[in-house]
């Protein structure tokens, strides 16, 4: 039978080995060996929606763990796993987006002209004052922004772009899933329209009429 003195002894050297997880690189990677991208909405609970605990340090730690507004693609989410599966020894991607998303709620024309009355440019923009060459071309600002016309089709094609994106090792397994905040539960992506039933999964539902710019095209 263990002593106090052993279990305390052990869970000092695992939190240590935990504090200490990037200097091994490939050999320290988080418990799951999983990358995850979320949208940044507060009705998303990652670790319920997951069964999985991101954010616990000791005896938690299941998962890299990077949110967007609609976690969808963007250039940052690609750095992020890329690092992640090349370095720290990921093997998994699992995306998580969600219904009554906000990024379902305006055309993004409709925002970029908002900017524009408030005095911003976006074809003459800097993203990132760090890392200048880093531009959009002229008319990409609002497939930038992002917006989408239904969550499940966004999610399938943000699925296939891990998929194939020379960044991200062959073997790496990438899955998606969606959230439904309205009945607190995990499904699969679908077009199925039983499946989708009692949540607003698509921007008509928001009363947004036009298609969002041709980004997932």
């Amino acid at each position: 039978m263990a002593t106090l003195k052993d279990e305390l002894t052990q869970r000092t050297e695992q939190f240590d080995h935990w504090a200490t997880r990037r200097r091994y690189g490939p050999d320290g990677p988080n418990n799951r060996r999983l990358w995850v991208l979320a949208c940044m909405d507060e009705r998303l609970p990652v670790d319920e929606a997951l069964g999985i605990r991101v954010d616990t340090p000791v005896g938690g730690g299941d998962a890299h763990c990077f949110r967007n507004a609609g976690g969808i693609v963007t250039e940052d989410a690609i750095r992020s796993a890329m690092l992640t599966c090349n370095f720290f020894g990921t093997r998994e991607i699992v995306i998580v987006q969600h219904t009554q998303c906000g990024m379902l709620s305006a055309n993004a024309k409709d925002l970029e002209a908002a900017l524009r009355d408030k005095g911003v440019d976006p074809d003459n923009l800097t993203l990132d004052p760090t890392l200048p060459e880093l531009k959009l071309d002229k008319g990409g600002f609002a497939k930038w922004i992002g917006m989408m016309d239904d969550v499940d089709v966004t999610c399938m094609k943000t699925v296939e772009t891990f998929r194939n994106h020379p960044l991200i090792p062959k073997d790496v397994t990438v899955s998606g899933w969606v959230w439904e905040v309205e009945t607190r539960r995990l499904r699969a992506p679908t077009q199925e329209a039983e499946a989708r039933a009692r949540t607003d999964v698509t921007s008509g539902q928001f009363g947004v009429k036009d298609k969002q710019p041709g980004r997932w095209s």
